[in-house]
């Protein structure tokens, strides 16, 4: 059976999720995480959209995104993906598929629990026991916006400004953020976030659809 076309829209939110065939490690040691950003720069130049969080795991990579012009993202990502494989390769020897088909995209609402869902994919490494503190961890947004370390490929959440009178205490605002229910509720659905912002999401897909 052929595979169903993707919806994606342009000024769109998403969660994108990519992973390893077979679960397989992808990023074996520092220099294939900071390879894989440095092709995130490189595409992300060529073909424009907003990423406001992101989490390179070492068997997937979480993106939490808004589209530009949609048909460009699939592009991006294409070049992404197959560029770190043909590096993968070279270095390690790698035979085979090294990603599990294709990148998921998952539509987020908008609103106050956007920035939640963020801090979500963040956190992924503390879930993981790969660290208790996410600060010590190098390879996500999370130092951005706790610490305020300088990153080329991060977008300021659109709610961040809203955490604090100023960086200090934005900062630690952010790392204080609590993660709601509703987001944990909601992360395996279709649509992530509210129900009122999931609803709207539904309505905006069905009637492109139709």
């Amino acid at each position: 059976m052929p595979r169903q076309p993707r919806l994606l829209l342009s000024q769109s939110y998403y969660h994108i999720m990519t992973r390893g065939n077979n679960r397989n490690i992808i990023f074996k040691e520092k220099e294939d995480y900071v390879f894989y950003l440095s092709l995130i720069s490189k595409y992300k130049k060529e073909h424009s959209f907003d990423l406001y969080h992101y989490c390179l795991m070492p068997n997937h990579i979480h993106l939490l995104i808004q589209t530009n012009k949609a048909t460009d993202f699939p592009i991006f990502m294409k070049k992404l993906n197959l560029a770190y494989h043909y590096y993968f390769k070279k270095k390690y020897g790698w035979t085979g598929y090294l990603w599990q088909g294709r990148f998921k995209s998952k539509p987020v609402g908008k609103d106050e629990y956007f920035i939640q869902c963020g801090k979500y994919i963040e956190l992924n490494p503390t879930r993981a026991n790969i660290t208790k503190d996410p600060q010590e961890y190098l390879y996500s947004s999370y130092n951005y916006y706790s610490q305020g370390r300088e990153d080329e490929l991060t977008t300021d959440n659109f709610y961040y400004e809203e955490l604090g009178k100023d960086n200090k205490e934005r900062q630690l605002n952010y790392q204080n953020l609590l993660i709601d229910k509703i987001i944990k509720r909601t992360y395996n659905k279709e649509i992530w976030g509210s129900d009122s912002q999931r609803y709207k999401e539904k309505r905006k897909i069905k009637r492109r659809i139709n």
